[in-house]
């Protein structure tokens, strides 16, 4: 196996080859050679256990005496993560860095993952960026002058790798792509790790959909064999898990335990728990995304279990996505803020010790918010929140049988899912869409309350009910009213027709695909059957 040729199809000189070392490279493949086949294993596991789902969600009773143990306890956090009552997310993307660090959050989660389109130009020169802020040499000039540079006070960084079922198809051993996860989890560790510890930091991480506390070991091995190859303490990384499958929601407590020495807490990931829930309760019909609040039963039930199981176990437990852009209307602005003020009220009174913003002008309103309850506290992990019993059934008591669909919610779907994919494909993974921050987890979410309408033949409210051909309809007049408008170029008009035929397909599978990310990134930038981000190839030596 250490003979299989190592192979890199894409751009690797001027900027890249700063962070494509050999070195490096050696060290993200002794990562895929330690651990890609239990990462394979993981994923098939995730498939016979979605075939043979629903009704068996529940705790598991192999793993009820870690959930009955009362003694054990996380790591204790690190310095610079004990406070972190406001978190900005958003892509590695240089202007938007320098504006998340600038925000005057505590904390700034670099992501990789749904806020990433992964073009090689995107995860290679992404990684660039951090490494570039860590040095203090990140400035950014904009096409109408405008200069943009990072302030003295950074907030403390995380970094959200891919999740396990992406790969990096750039990077091949043996003419098999690595895995995304430890691609950007090996670059920036290799080149940051060193960097956080000169500063008086570390190299901290969020783990996106994880389905199970097997998974979580998996990421502690790869932590334990990381640290040991680069010459790192033990301990060092810590890793918040984000908690945004159902699956994973019957798994809290192992998880954190499986991550004991190096976690940093859970966090709660609502659009893509909601679209967890249709992928594994396909027959149980969810209303439009804007209806299932975070004050849904199933929703608070799982949120309060996440408070509840965190600081049980000493660990951080941090809330959901404000995923409004303010508005340059005064009354919409207004509005909106107040709408975030009172999710964020709700999250602090429920015991989380810090919450996600995805717009620099939501970090003062989720602040104050924070400030008033905590006060000079940098956390309310003391709040045990042992009146919180939460039952399986109450985790899955979404209750919306009848659930009739409005044409606009219709609409709304089909055309954020259209739009997204589209930008995605042009390299784009956060966009601002009807007043909201999209990205890959709300354009989830919108295609598979499409596909989950569809094979319900769900009722709307004008009396059709919901089929493939009304909503093939839809997405050909989204398109009309681009190309009529002249929004359309020739490039654009092409991945708009990428972006409809995709979502056409995975409308009418027979079962609800399990990411439409992973499909897009195989057929149109990986160089497989559609257009490769680059052409040129290096080999490496094994």
């Amino acid at each position: 196996m250490g003979g299989e040729e190592v192979t890199i199809t894409g751009t690797t000189d001027g900027r890249y080859s700063e962070i494509l070392t050999p070195e490096a490279i050696a060290f993200v493949v002794a990562l895929d050679r330690e651990f890609g086949a239990r990462r394979v294993q993981i994923l098939e596991r995730r498939r016979r256990r979605r075939a043979t789902r629903t009704d068996e969600l529940d705790f598991l009773p192999s793993t009820q005496a870690i959930r009955d143990d009362a003694s054990w306890q996380v790591a204790p956090a690190a310095p610079d993560l004990t406070d972190r009552r406001v978190e900005i997310t958003g892509p590695p993307e240089r202007k938007m860095t320098i504006n998340a660090l600038n925000s005057g959050a505590k904390v700034w989660m670099a992501d990789f993952e749904d806020a990433t389109s992964p073009t090689w130009e995107n995860v290679v020169l992404g990684q660039a960026n951090l490494r570039d802020a860590l040095d203090g040499k990140l400035d950014y000039t904009a096409p109408d002058g405008r200069e943009y540079k990072v302030g003295a006070d950074l907030p403390t960084i995380m970094v959200r790798p891919r999740g396990w079922h992406l790969p990096e198809a750039h990077l091949r051993v043996g003419g098999r792509p690595v895995s995304a996860s430890l691609f950007d989890f090996g670059l920036y560790l290799f080149h940051c790790a060193q960097r956080q510890l000169d500063r008086g930091s570390g190299p901290y991480f969020y783990l996106p959909k994880l389905e199970s506390h097997l998974e979580a070991r998996l990421w502690n091995d790869v932590f334990v064999f990381a640290q040991e190859q680069l010459g790192i303490p033990r301990g060092t990384i810590r890793a918040t898990v984000l908690i945004e499958t159902i699956t994973a929601a019957f798994e809290m407590d192992e998880i954190l335990y499986e991550l004991r020495e190096h976690s940093a807490g859970l966090n709660a990931g609502r659009w893509d728990y909601l679209f967890s829930m249709i992928k594994n309760r396909p027959d149980v019909v969810l209303p439009e995304r804007s209806q299932v609040t975070m004050t849904a039963p199933f929703m608070r039930a799982y949120t309060e279990l996440l408070v509840r199981t965190c600081h049980r176990r000493g660990a951080h437990a941090i809330g959901g996505m404000a995923a409004v852009v303010p508005s340059r209307d005064p009354v919409a602005a207004k509005r909106a803020l107040n709408q975030v003020r009172q999710d964020k009220r709700r999250e602090v009174g429920d015991g989380f010790d810090g919450s996600w913003v995805a717009h620099p002008g939501l970090v003062a309103t989720c602040r104050e918010v924070f400030d008033q309850w905590l006060g000079a506290e940098p956390h309310q992990i003391v709040r045990k929140r042992d009146d919180v019993r939460v039952t399986a059934t109450e985790l899955l008591d979404v209750k919306a049988l009848g659930v009739q669909v409005t044409e606009v919610a219709l609409r709304n779907n089909s055309s954020v899912a259209l739009r997204y994919i589209a930008a995605w494909l042009g390299g784009r993974g956060a966009v601002a869409m009807g007043g909201l921050m999209e990205d890959a987890a709300t354009a989830e979410i919108c295609r598979a309350q499409l596909w989950q309408w569809i094979h319900a033949s769900t009722p709307t409210d004008y009396g059709v009910p919901v089929s493939a051909a009304l909503v093939t309809r839809m997405l050909r007049e989204e398109l009309d009213v681009l190309s009529e408008t002249g929004a359309l170029d020739e490039d654009s008009a092409r991945r708009f027709g990428q972006a409809r035929t995709l979502l056409t397909v995975l409308l009418t599978e027979r079962t609800c695909p399990e990411f439409l990310t992973l499909p897009a990134y195989l057929r149109h930038m990986s160089g497989g059957s559609g257009t490769p981000a680059t052409t040129e190839q290096a080999t490496v030596a094994a």
